[in-house]
């Protein structure tokens, strides 16, 4: 499983979704892109369906689980 504690795009709370990580500063969980990519959405729709997180937000999740592939 990947350590997002990192990633400073994420944070995670008990109080937000259950602590689920979420984008920093919204209570999307992360898990929400990586589903919406797999489902056949583009990282432009996704932006355009969950306003309240940012492009940088976005590469900077796909950065760093890009990085986890690589050390695993």
């Amino acid at each position: 499983m990947l350590d997002w504690s990192s990633c400073g795009a994420v944070e995670r709370s008990p109080e937000k979704v259950s602590g689920a990580w979420v984008f920093r500063g919204t209570r999307i969980p992360v898990r929400a892109l990586f589903e919406n990519l797999e489902g056949g959405a583009t990282v432009d729709q996704f932006l355009e369906w969950f306003q309240g997180v940012s492009r940088e937000q976005v590469l900077a999740v796909l950065e760093a689980a890009e990085a986890s592939l690589a050390t695993a």
